[in-house]
């Protein structure tokens, strides 16, 4: 089944009125594939000025979170309501940064998933092991609990994406090479088939973790890696070659 290709862009907590208003008029300037679907995520202060400068047709806003209630006295949360209303269609959840340094857990990111799929929104969720994970082997293992708890909860998945990105290599410059990658992919995609059954094909599955413009066309040809969740190279004017990289 072919899947349209899509990129991601995680800008974290980072950047500026000018500098987001640079990289999204450097996407805007671009000639960018009409078949690759582009989403970018600024911090939240920033959300709708990138969504204001935007005139790219196939980039869309992201959030890079939200809670799962629609309102109420949770001071600092986003509500998924509030975004939907405000017309930003997708949403990062589960980020290994969400889990290790806010302690977010498996059960917490599927019921922030359920809530935010429920309120209209469409999802990015990130699953990955660490590299202590990795040492012990239990990659896949650790891939297949993540997915579990939000496999516990949702049943359509035609909304959601999946970003693998392994923790050992977010921001180290490490990265997967795109067989490893390929690999755990088909593992992951071969698991979700046990739960959803055919709906598993139409499933993207999206590689993260030091992608470059330089490493992006390595991963052509390989069947279950259906794009990229990029971050540091989000801010930079290469982003535009990762978005390419399939040409």
């Amino acid at each position: 089944m072919a899947r349209q290709f899509f990129v991601g862009g995680n800008f974290k907590m980072n950047g500026s009125k000018d500098s987001i208003q640079s990289i999204v008029q450097n996407l805007n300037s671009a000639s960018l594939p009409s078949n690759v679907q582009v989403v970018i995520a600024p911090p939240a202060p920033y959300l709708f000025w990138a969504a204001e400068h935007n005139k790219q047709p196939t980039v869309e806003v992201a959030a890079q979170n939200c809670y799962d209630k629609a309102s109420g006295a949770y001071t600092g949360e986003v509500s998924a309501v509030a975004l939907k209303d405000l017309g930003i269609p997708w949403v990062i959840l589960g980020h290994s940064e969400r889990r290790i340094i806010f302690k977010e857990s498996d059960e917490l990111i599927a019921s922030k998933t359920k809530f935010a799929l429920d309120s209209g929104l469409k999802v990015i969720l990130c699953i990955g092991e660490t590299l202590e994970e990795k040492k012990a082997g239990k990659t896949v293992e650790v891939c297949k609990r993540q997915l579990q708890a939000v496999l516990d909860v949702v049943s359509d998945w035609s909304n959601i994406v999946i970003a693998y990105e392994p923790v050992w290599a977010i921001g180290t410059g490490l990265a997967a090479t795109a067989d490893d990658a390929q690999e755990i992919h088909k593992d992951i995609r071969n698991f979700l088939s046990t739960a959803i059954g055919s709906q598993a094909e139409s499933v993207r599955i999206l590689y993260g973790g030091s992608v470059s413009g330089k490493n992006a066309k390595d991963f052509r040809g390989k069947d279950d890696v259906d794009g990229f969740l990029v971050g540091g190279a989000s801010l930079k004017p290469e982003f535009v070659d990762i978005i390419k990289s399939r040409e």
